[in-house]
Order: structure tokens, then C-alpha cells, then sequence
């Protein structure tokens, strides 16, 4: 019998190995990820699984999002439905209270979540903004036990050591896309503006969370700079979001992303970041439907209960999909019992 390894799966396979020595895949090997075929996916997703579970087990980190402020944002976004720029049925409300944070963050644990990441829709902080959310961090990090995570705009170093101050571990500030499309996206800042928040809450000695998102009329090499750039900055966790097109928005009219091509958009990310979270964010179900469960064999983090302004599947469904798999979710002090 010929047992002899195919040639195209030997060069996924050399791939892995690499990133298991934390040696990043040259670029003709990221394009050669991208252009590969439908058949081949699964093999790349093989080799990809093998790097994840060295790094990160059989564990899935389990995130959920709070939209503490929503709509009449002042940035254009192109893909964003919360952006006052455009017309669209987001809801609109101003910061929650210190109370109603806390309480997410209560529901989030209950929910099985390893990280409450509160999210306000503005370009950056106000000092009561500021206040609100400090105040919060400190009675959830207190009363809940529950990790936390901020995303909240653009940041000056102040601010930065103020959220640090208050116990926040992480900030989410995603770069979107590559440094040649940006302007295409976001005109109301820069992609600057974006890299050096990330060193502001990095030298505040938080967490780097920062990602992208895919299916925003951007080419392959876009979406290798991305990935590389990530690096650059220090993320430490890479939500990777699909674009789910929200109406009303400069985007409505581009279509989902083909799911064994986010596949092996995935697989890249994990190949080029093996030991940080690669969370499939945004967009998750609608792209890729049927295929989901496969998402875990890539990336060991989730978020459940939906994405700001869209509805995800559900924490009971996600959960299920989790043990459908042999896998189990890892929570920030101690086990859950589902």
C-alpha cells in the first residue's frame, strides 16, 4: 500500500512545524494558504489544529461582548451600523450605568465567559465615559471574578493609565485592514491613529487585543499585511471577524464571505500567531453556517451572545457545539458546569 504523503499536504504539514517553533510562514507560503483549493482546506485546517493544540489544548475561551454605549458614533466606519453617518436601524442609547455593567459582567459569568469585554460606540473615551467604566472594572474584577476587556476608542496615554489603574486586562483596538486600504474603510482617522492607541495600552501595561475583519472588498495581500502587522503590534489576542453586511451601511451591498476560504483565512492567522487567542468574532455564523464547528479546530476562542448589533447563535448552542467537539471551555476561575 502507498502511504506516501501528497506533496501539497506536505508543505501544510511544513508549515505547521514551523509554527510550532514559533517561525513565522514566509510570505509565498501565506499566499499559497489563501489561493489554495476547496480540497485542500481541510488539510490546512488539519496542520492549523495541530499548532492550536499544542499552544492552547483542547480548551475554548469563551468571550462576551457589552454594548455599553450604542449608535451616533462620529466616525464613517464603512462597515459600521452604529456610525451617525449613515442611516440604519442600530439602536442608539447613551453609557450604561456602573449597575447595569456589573450585572452583564454577572450574567457573562453565569454564561460561561472567560473575558466581559465592555464596547462603547464613540471615537474615543470622555472623562465621565471614563469614570463609568473605571468604576465598573473595579466592582467586577471585586464582586464577579470575571477577566475584562475595554474597547472604547482612541486613547492618549492618561487614559490608557486610568483603565489600567482601575484593573482593566485588556483593550480591544482592531486595526480593520491593511495600511494601503484604510482610507477605504475609515476616513474620520487614521490607520495611525489605531497603531499608536495600541501602544498607549500597551505601555499602560494592559493586554493587546486587536484584530480585522474580512470581506471588505480588500485583496489577498491586504489581508497577509494584516495578519503580519497584528504581530507588529503586540496583539496578544486576534479577533478574526467576516464582514456580515449591515444595511444601510457603505458595505450592505458586498456579499459573505465564502466559508473554505475563511477557513484557511483562519488557518493563516493561527500559523502566523500560534501561542496568542485567535477568536472567530463577527460574522462567525453567517459565514460559516454548516462549517462552524470546524472554526474550533483553528481558533481556541469564541464569543457567544452576538456581536453588538447582530445575534449570534446562542450561549446553549455554542456550548453544545464545544462538547460536539471534545472540547470544553476554559473560564476564568474555575470550571463550568453547563
Amino acid at each position: 500500500m502507498n502511504t506516501a504523503i501528497p506533496s501539497s499536504m506536505k508543505i501544510w504539514e511544513n508549515i505547521a512545524d514551523k509554527s510550532l517553533e514559533k517561525i513565522l510562514p514566509t510570505r509565498e507560503e501565506a499566499e499559497a494558504i489563501l489561493k489554495a483549493s476547496t480540497e485542500e482546506t481541510l488539510s490546512i485546517v488539519h496542520a492549523a489544529y495541530r499548532v492550536r493544540r499544542h499552544f492552547h489544548g483542547n480548551k475554548v475561551r469563551i468571550h462576551v461582548l457589552q454594548n455599553a454605549k450604542s449608535g451616533t458614533c462620529p466616525e464613517d466606519c464603512g462597515f459600521c451600523s452604529q456610525s451617525s453617518k449613515y442611516q440604519t436601524p442600530s439602536a442608539q442609547y447613551p453609557m450604561m450605568e456602573v449597575e447595569e455593567l456589573v450585572e452583564g459582567a454577572r450574567k457573562a459569568k453565569a454564561a460561561g465567559a472567560w473575558k466581559y469585554c465592555m464596547v462603547t460606540a464613540t471615537r474615543g473615551p470622555s472623562n465621565r465615559d471614563l469614570d463609568v467604566i473605571c468604576e465598573a472594572t473595579r466592582r467586577i474584577k471585586a464582586e464577579v471574578g470575571v477577566k475584562v476587556c475595554t474597547s472604547l476608542g482612541i486613547l492618549n496615554e492618561e487614559k490608557a493609565k486610568r483603565l489600567a489603574d482601575a484593573g482593566v486586562d485588556r483593550f480591544n483596538h482592531n486595526l480593520e485592514t491593511s495600511k494601503r486600504i484604510y482610507k477605504k474603510i475609515v476616513t474620520t482617522h487614521s490607520y495611525e491613529d489605531r497603531v499608536q492607541t495600541t501602544r498607549y495600552a500597551k505601555e499602560a501595561g494592559m493586554e493587546i487585543c486587536s484584530g480585522g475583519i474580512i470581506g471588505m472588498g480588500e485583496e489577498m495581500d491586504d489581508v497577509i499585511d494584516l495578519c503580519y502587522a497584528l504581530r507588529e503590534v503586540g496583539a496578544t489576542s486576534v479577533p478574526v471577524n467576516f464582514l456580515d453586511p449591515r444595511p444601510g451601511t457603505p458595505f450592505a451591498h458586498l456579499k459573505n464571505v465564502e466559508p473554505y476560504y475563511a477557513l484557511r483565512v483562519l488557518s493563516l492567522f493561527r500559523f502566523v500567531h500560534p501561542d496568542v487567542d485567535v477568536r472567530s468574532a463577527g460574522g462567525r455564523e453567517v459565514t460559516f453556517r454548516s462549517l462552524q464547528p470546524l472554526v474550533l479546530y483553528v481558533a481556541n476562542s469564541i464569543f457567544t451572545n452576538g456581536y453588538l448589533t447582530t445575534p449570534g447563535q446562542g450561549e446553549s448552542a455554542d456550548h453544545q457545539m464545544i462538547r460536539d467537539m471534545g472540547m470544553e471551555p476554559e473560564i476564568a476561575g474555575g470550571e463550568f458546569n453547563s
